[in-house]
């Protein structure tokens, strides 16, 4: 048995990961790491120095803003890698030819950065000014503002599960949601105390309270009382000043999801049970090669005491 294996017990761990294309990238307290599957089979493995949140970053209520964006740099960052190893990168069209000539090595990055503007510009008027535009409508016929903001949190949280159950269906993406599987069962099974083997952790449950998807839906569901002392005199300064909110809201969907992954109550259970319904979609059961690339990306970075990977 290897010196990882030996060191499971029945702890709530602070250990987590991401799905990737074709792998999974699994965070420890002092390591991280990232175990992608090769077209001929083959698993890649590379390891990297956990970066820690010091000083301000550190502090309840302003760490978890910090955390969500190292968390969406790291996963976008492993996540062109993942693409490129398993060999699922596309070849580049003009557009990205372009860059290359012009910014050379900085292409990548000048394209990633593109891609990320885009994306938030997308979102921002997705989940922000849709859901306001309907709800500040509706407002012609509803005076009530706590009202008017549970509807929109409403608009907003439908068309999140409208549009992750749709992208559920694609091939890709499904596999992908079957190596998320992969790593809640993997993480399920180090938690209890059991041998990381592809049969122990096959047995375990998908579904796990302290997930990256449950921490999003927390997120539309505080945003909507955050978002109740938030005039709707102006539906574009609404959205303006609900997005300069994003942290606060952030801050505190953190440590809710964190009471919740640390406790076991009525409430914590309560917190919990839409994101592990959610996981329903997000999740999906793997197969045994997922599992084998999950437990090679858990074992490196798990740490020597497991007491400094208590939650």
């Amino acid at each position: 048995m290897e010196k990882n294996e030996k060191q499971s017990c029945a702890i709530k761990t602070s250990v987590g990961g991401q799905a990737l294309l074709e792998g999974i990238m699994m965070k420890g307290p002092f390591k991280s790491a990232m175990a992608v599957r090769k077209p001929d089979g083959e698993i890649d493995i590379s390891t990297w120095d956990t970066k820690k949140l010091t000083g301000i970053r550190k502090i309840p209520f302003i760490r978890g803003t910090f955390n969500f964006i190292d968390t969406l740099i790291q996963g976008y960052d492993c996540l062109m890698k993942s693409a490129e190893i398993s060999g699922q990168e596309e070849k580049p069209d003009k557009f990205e030819l372009w860059l290359n000539k012009v910014f050379g090595k900085a292409a990548g990055a000048v394209f990633g950065t593109i891609v990320t503007i885009l994306a938030v510009v997308l979102a921002v008027g997705l989940f922000f000014g849709v859901p306001a535009l309907i709800a500040g409508f509706a407002g012609n016929y509803i005076e009530n503002k706590v009202a008017l903001s549970a509807i929109e949190g409403v608009i907003k949280i439908a068309m999140f599960l409208i549009y992750v159950i749709g992208v559920s269906k694609m091939s890709d993406i499904h596999r992908t949601f079957m190596y998320h599987g992969a790593e809640h069962k993997t993480i399920f099974c180090y938690e209890q105390g059991l041998e990381l083997t592809v049969e122990n952790v096959r047995k375990q449950k998908r579904f796990h309270p302290r997930c990256g998807t449950s921490f999003l839906l927390i997120v539309l569901v505080v945003s909507i009382l955050v978002s109740s002392v938030i005039t709707w005199e102006n539906v574009f300064v609404r959205v303006l000043l609900k997005i300069i909110m994003l942290p606060i809201t952030v801050g505190i969907s953190y440590e809710i999801i964190k009471f919740a992954g640390r406790y076991d109550n009525w409430l914590t259970k309560i917190i919990s049970a839409p994101g592990l319904w959610f996981q329903n979609f997000t999740t999906q059961e793997p197969d045994d090669s997922m599992i084998e690339v999950a437990i090679a990306a858990v074992k490196p970075v798990l740490p020597e005491n497991p007491e400094d990977a208590i939650y």
